[in-house]
């Protein structure tokens, strides 16, 4: 059987302080741990916090009693009524079941009337200690999100101490302490929950507000728990909120909620008077009609609901989690530590999702150029890690920075990126653009940036032409190297070899033995203008 999806509790509305918009909130209940949405790249999950519904926690407990021996009946014995001490011809009887108040009448859920219940053997070993001790047990880890009510048959109980462990009863720590006279019986200072604040809710306390003796109107005894919740959340538990951010911070009042066993211990029984009668030892016994339990299985924020079988509760857990109380991360899905969700930001939460593993990812597409991948939260997404030949991207589909795609490779060739060197003086830089073109000089050209345009020719990159033997002729006996300039002998200089080297010196005399120099041709006026004579080539 399962315990039922969850459904709301309380629906409160909060003010979250940062935009004072009103947020519809569930009483400690987020009942969706992932919905699917739609965004502009697909449908993706949206993954939130979650757990169960708080439910009647009696309907799973195991009760255990100690000693075992101690339900009245067998053998049968006959008791005083308790609302005439005096009069003791009621009969308890094991054997016969209108006699018999066996343990689990404790939680029946039948209403039979008269009112049914669990009833102790009598004092009748005074002086020896009249002492019980109730177990219940889970098995599983619960989250208390109500009172604890017990409610006696018989009068409460002189002293009383109720006790949780959160080791499936290895260890025990006291609650809460109960006595008609906290001083005399436990050494403690009489105290209620009112007296507690936010700085001091752990506090282990004796009260003597439940213990008025034998009296047949004052039957229950509650342990408090919506009045330590109400120091974060208000009087009215309206700003949860408030509470929430105290739970997804402070462990110790996680746990302080947290139980795996819960323990009464009955150490003396309802007296009413100064002294025991020891003349009608029928009057003293322990009966308890009723237990109310009332919280969740604890999910860690990873489950909206808890399987019942087999008489064992387990978490349905969701992220990627395992366990029964969804405590660590599926095999595979150990990508990072595994974390409890967080009530944080109200009023979603945040999932915490276990992460698929590097190693273990199923879509790990990567045209093989790695076999890594990772998952990113984030993004809901798997990217490859570590591409190999000169590739990058999410699927390693994309070139290096400085490698250009080679069009007649496939995608999962080695050599589908290719190094792009471009020509260190043809090109501005020496690698490739984003495009995988080089980008050249002025005048160059070619995918490498080592060819020259027309006009121009490669002399330590491409330079324009000065000469050559149709059109720019070398003067005075000069000679064109390369296209790019003319070597002249040692009397000229110039562009093309047109000028006296004294001329530029200023020392031509008419006793040089030098003429006067020569005129420019057409060619080589034209050619001054283009190149500019502010800047003039010299070599």
């Amino acid at each position: 059987m399962y315990l039922s999806r969850f459904l709301s509790i309380h629906a409160l509305w909060v003010t979250v302080s940062s935009v004072m918009q009103p947020y519809l909130l569930v009483w400690g209940h987020y009942d969706v741990c992932k919905s699917l949405i739609y965004t502009e790249e697909g449908k993706v999950w949206d993954y939130t916090a979650c757990q169960p519904e708080s439910t009647d926690m009696t309907k799973y407990l195991k009760v255990k009693l100690d000693p075992p021996d101690i339900t009245c009946g067998d053998p049968p014995e006959s008791f005083c009524a308790m609302g005439n001490p005096y009069m003791c011809n009621n009969e308890c009887d094991a054997s016969t079941p209108e006699l018999a108040h066996p343990p689990e009448l404790m939680f029946d859920f039948e209403g039979r009337h008269p009112s049914t219940f669990w009833q102790s053997a009598t004092w009748k070993e005074f002086p020896k200690p009249l002492q019980v001790n109730i177990t219940l047990s889970w098995s599983k880890t619960i989250e208390l999100t109500d009172n604890i009510v017990i409610t006696f048959e018989s009068g409460r109980p002189d002293q009383m101490i109720l006790e949780k462990s959160l080791d499936y009863g290895r260890t025990w720590q006291p609650y809460q302490y109960y006595a008609t006279d906290c001083l005399h019986a436990f050494h403690m200072d009489p105290k209620s929950v009112k007296d507690l604040s936010q700085h001091t809710v752990l506090e282990i306390i004796c009260t003597e507000e439940y213990s008025t003796g034998y009296s047949t109107n004052s039957k229950i005894i509650h342990f408090e728990i919506k009045d330590r919740f109400a120091f974060f959340a208000g009087p009215r538990l309206r700003n949860m909120a408030s509470l929430y951010g105290q739970l997804d911070t402070t462990k110790k009042l996680r746990d302080f909620f947290t139980v795996t066993d819960l323990r009464i211990r009955l150490l003396r029984p309802a007296i009413g008077e100064i002294s025991v009668d020891d003349q009608h030892l029928a009057r003293y016994f322990y009966a308890i009609s009723d237990i109310k339990v009332r919280g969740r299985c604890k999910c860690n924020l990873h489950a909206t609901s808890c399987l019942y079988d087999n008489s064992k509760l387990t978490c349905e857990c969701e992220h990627n989690t395992t366990g029964p109380d969804c405590g660590k991360c599926k095999k595979n899905y150990q990508g990072r530590p595994w974390s409890p969700g967080s009530y944080l930001p109200i009023p979603k939460g945040t999932a915490n999702t276990c992460i698929p593993s590097i190693s273990s990812i199923g879509n790990c597409e990567c045209f093989g150029h790695s076999n890594r991948c990772s998952y990113i939260d984030l993004l809901n997404t798997v990217i490859c890690v570590s591409c190999k030949h000169n590739t990058r991207g999410q699927h390693c589909e994309l070139c290096r920075l400085g490698y250009f795609r080679n069009a007649s490779a496939q995608l999962d060739d080695e050599n589908v990126c290719i190094e792009c060197y471009c020509n260190p003086l043809g090109s501005i830089h020496d690698r490739c653009n984003g495009s995988g073109f080089c980008e050249c000089k002025t005048g160059t050209t070619g995918p490498k940036c080592d060819e020259c345009l027309p006009g121009n020719s490669w002399y330590y990159g491409c330079q324009p032409n000065v000469c050559d033997n149709e059109l720019l002729h070398c003067q005075n006996g000069g000679t064109c190297q390369n296209n790019v300039r003319c070597a002249c002998p040692d009397a000229y200089t110039g562009i093309l070899c047109e000028k006296l080297r004294c001329e530029e010196a200023g020392s031509c005399g008419s006793d040089s033995g030098q003429g006067a120099p020569p005129q420019g041709s057409p060619a080589l006026l034209l050619l001054t203008a283009l190149l500019g004579t502010a800047n003039p080539l010299v070599f």
